[in-house]
């Protein structure tokens, strides 16, 4: 999402066989339709190259037991949108370090954490060896789940994959595909009115600069004119279709509040913006039984 200098919302998730061009100061920034192979080549270069620096920033916060659907600091725990996990098979999209992977196998969960970056997955299994906590982790595409048909329970991320993809429609019909009949998909993402606005968390933040309705990617590229960063803004009503066209019934659409005494600024979130509007959108949804 493009703010004043360039920056990003999320910085907050099949292979591509190219080295990734790390970000230099001759990176431009720009919006523009992307294709699949594209976004997959940026997604996985950039989060290859950040995993270790987005993890010394917001590891802590994320810890190594813990499910935090956003940078309010919703936590599974308390919110339960996943109903009772012990005993289902879940496959958690867009894992990441897969802190919410394991603590769904400590509740009792079959699960499989999914990513498409290397580098983050990487940060998966070092979070193993310090919980002792260990899941199947999987390097694949959101667009080409490694997956048989109706395996699944329980679908989930916390602003993996969806933001990223160039076609988040195909990455819904995938994960009902890996559905069982009766399953539940769950998914958080920056809040589409935020793109309305560049992404400081200050004063200049709270200014209407942006329009809702365009929906032409933000673009980060190399000196050779390669994407290395994008991120896709669909519209609340955007979202719906998607889900409804995958064959989901949406159960609850869920706008965390920013918490009282939490202080914490997590790029563009912050206490000043999270008082007037939301950052955070989460998806619940259900596969109807046949």
């Amino acid at each position: 999402m493009p703010n004043q200098d360039g920056g990003s919302a999320c910085r907050t998730v099949a292979h591509v066989i190219e080295t990734p061009t790390p970000p230099t100061p001759e990176t431009s920034v720009l919006r523009r339709p992307v294709t699949d192979a594209e976004s997959r080549f940026a997604s996985r270069a950039w989060w290859d190259l950040d995993a270790d620096d987005y993890q010394a920033e917001h590891g802590s916060f994320l810890g190594d037991l813990d499910f935090v659907w956003c940078p309010e600091g919703l936590r599974e725990a308390d919110a339960r949108l996943l109903g009772e996990v012990r005993g289902r098979r879940v496959l958690e999209l867009g894992a990441g370090a897969a802190a919410g992977a394991r603590w769904l196998t400590r509740q009792g969960a079959e699960v499989v954490a999914m990513d498409l970056s290397a580098g983050m997955l990487r940060h998966a299994g070092a979070g193993a060896k310090r919980s002792g906590v260990r899941v199947p982790l999987v390097q694949a595409d959101a667009l080409a789940l490694p997956f048989a048909e109706s395996v699944f329970d329980v679908v989930c991320t916390a602003f993996g994959a969806i933001p990223f993809v160039a076609d988040s429609g195909a990455a819904m019909r995938e994960v009902a595909r890996v559905l069982r009949p009766g399953g539940t998909w769950v998914f958080s993402i920056t809040h589409p009115m935020r793109w309305i606005f560049w992404d400081e968390p200050d004063e200049s933040g709270l200014v209407a600069r942006n329009s809702y309705f365009d929906r032409t990617p933000y673009v980060e590229t190399d000196e050779r004119g390669r994407p290395t960063y994008v991120e896709q803004h669909r519209t609340l009503g955007d979202r719906v279709r998607e889900l409804v066209a995958a064959g989901f019934v949406l159960r609850d659409l869920i706008e965390p509040e920013w918490p009282a005494g939490h202080e914490q600024v997590w790029g563009q979130w912050s206490p000043l913006r999270g008082k007037l509007f939301p950052g955070t959108a989460i998806f619940v949804a259900e596969l109807p039984a046949r």
